[in-house]
């Protein structure tokens, strides 16, 4: 199971396998606090890609379909995902940015599922 949470929010046992999945380390936030497993920075959007989208909703939808692209280029850190979960059964994909609805963790999970 994957599961989605930012990563100002407190830690819990419940969040299994905590993975990073932001290029950028989160403002703030000290190692000890983050308690991730693994970052996978490489998995982030491109440099480009995120300058580009800017956050903007009104991208969303391009954002996606750019993003999905540089993904099917790194199935290798999805498969460490995937290798993951099966070790551990519940994988958290840890994100920074404030909203919840467009980034990148939403899709990277939907593309696991």
């Amino acid at each position: 199971m994957f599961k989605i949470k930012r990563i100002y929010q407190p830690y819990s046992q419940e969040d299994g396998y905590r993975v990073l999945v932001d290029r950028l380390w989160p403002r703030g936030v000290s190692k000890e606090k983050a308690r991730i497993d693994l970052w996978l920075k490489d998995l982030a959007p491109s440099t480009e890609l995120r300058k580009w989208f800017g956050h903007d909703p009104e991208k969303w939808a391009e954002f996606k379909k750019r993003y999905l692209a540089e993904l099917d280029k790194n199935k290798n850190l999805i498969n460490t995902l995937r290798e993951a979960e099966k070790q551990h059964k519940t994988v958290t994909l840890l994100y920074a940015v404030r909203d919840e609805e467009h980034n990148e963790a939403v899709i990277i999970a939907d593309a696991l599922d």
